[in-house]
């Protein structure tokens, strides 16, 4: 029999060139199997993809509110003493007391330096005396003007005589006028002497010691007081907010809270008193002022403070606590929490934002909640699962 090609003396079945169907079946058939086998294996993959849904994202969530908001301006201010007063000497002397302490609280009219008495209480004693010789002339002569008087009435004496006495009266009057003054100065030298607190308030560093000569109005004080109680609070606001702060202030008093920062105390309450009369041109800002008690001396000159001036209250403001929004490339916007605990992205817009919450003009509406915390993992859709706010302990 004729051997055709493909066909070998074994009778296996061979290509034209050489290839043996027989093993190539073979690996045809094993791909298949093992191709059925990946399909089945991603089938049971998907099955139990979807009996396993995706775990919930852990967030935390607040509730939209609706309250009452105040409308306010916040600036960096400057606390300011209510009074400083630099203490001087009014006389030249000595100091021999120095009545107080560095640093002590001192009340209007207290004793607080000394200096030496006697040159005035000598000054005092010789005004006194020559006020008491010239007033013994003085009544000397108002009685010998009376009984010139009498005499020139009966032309015993001339009218020049007369006029002569009542000369030497009127001189011996001014005489003792003159000497009233000098020991009316001498007395207020005297007084000068014990120098007296003009205002109730706090002192600092005593720049001169006792023993020390001083000099009347010198160019070094003595020490400074500073009054504390109450006590200012200056600061600037953008012009903007002056015509409605003067439309405001003419009906009530306006609310000033002055907060230190990292003190981790409550803010302090004042009221607003001054508004400069002139708005700064180089800053476009203009200089407020708010008086504080500060009875317990929480505020202190030269210290800085956040200033925040409330201008008005708006009455039913939605509000969400401000770490809910979120800011993208189309705008603001926040997470709702919907029924099935997925979420979806709401776009929102903010007024303003006030200790911390945020005040929105739309898009949402009071009860319905929103994600504060865990919003990097989140996408619409996503389930979530609401965890412990540990702050709220």
């Amino acid at each position: 029999m004729k051997n055709w090609p493909g066909r070998r003396h074994d009778g296996a079945v061979a290509g034209y060139a050489g290839i043996d169907f027989t093993v190539v079946s073979t690996v045809l058939l094993a791909s298949f199997i093992l191709a059925l086998a990946a399909c089945s294996d991603k089938s049971s993959k998907a099955n139990e993809k979807s009996a396993n849904p995706p775990e919930a994202v852990p967030v935390l969530v607040a509730s939209v509110t609706e309250k009452n908001v105040p409308r306010s301006v916040q600036a960096v201010g400057n606390v300011e003493a209510l009074a400083t007063v630099e203490i001087k000497a009014r006389i030249d002397g000595q100091i021999v007391a120095v009545a107080f302490k560095e640093g002590q609280d001192v009340v209007k009219g207290q004793t607080m330096f000394r200096i030496d008495p006697r040159p005035f209480q000598e000054q005092l004693r010789q005004a006194e005396a020559a006020t008491q010789r010239d007033m013994a002339q003085l009544e000397h002569a108002r009685s010998q003007e009376r009984r010139y008087k009498e005499l020139m009435e009966q032309n015993f004496v001339s009218k020049e005589a007369y006029a002569q006495m009542r000369t030497n009266l009127d001189t011996n009057t001014a005489t003792v006028g003159v000497d009233r003054a000098a020991a009316d100065s001498a007395r207020l030298q005297l007084e000068y002497s014990t120098i007296r607190a003009p205002i109730s308030g706090r002192t600092g560093k005593i720049l001169i010691q006792q023993g020390n000569l001083v000099k009347a109005n010198d160019t070094n004080a003595l020490v400074v007081i500073n009054q504390i109680s109450p006590i200012y609070v200056s600061f600037s606001i953008p012009e903007q907010h002056v015509t409605n702060i003067q439309k405001l202030m003419a009906h009530s008093v306006l609310p000033v809270e002055a907060k230190i920062p990292d003190a981790g105390t409550a803010p302090i309450a004042g009221k607003l008193t001054f508004v400069d009369n002139s708005v700064d041109a180089t800053t476009g800002t203009i200089r407020l002022k708010a008086t504080f008690e500060n009875a317990d001396h929480a505020l202190w000159p030269g210290q800085y403070v956040t200033a925040e001036l409330t201008l008005q209250q708006q009455q039913g403001a939605i509000v969400v606590p401000a770490e809910a929004v979120q800011t993208g490339p189309s705008g603001q916007y926040v997470y709702i929490v919907k029924a099935d605990m997925t979420v979806e992205i709401r776009a929102i817009t903010i007024d303003r934002t006030e200790d911390g919450d945020s005040v929105v003009g739309k898009g949402l509406v009071p009860g319905e909640r929103v994600v504060t915390d865990g919003q990097s993992r989140l996408k619409p859709g996503a389930r979530i699962s609401i965890k412990e706010n540990l702050a709220s302990r």
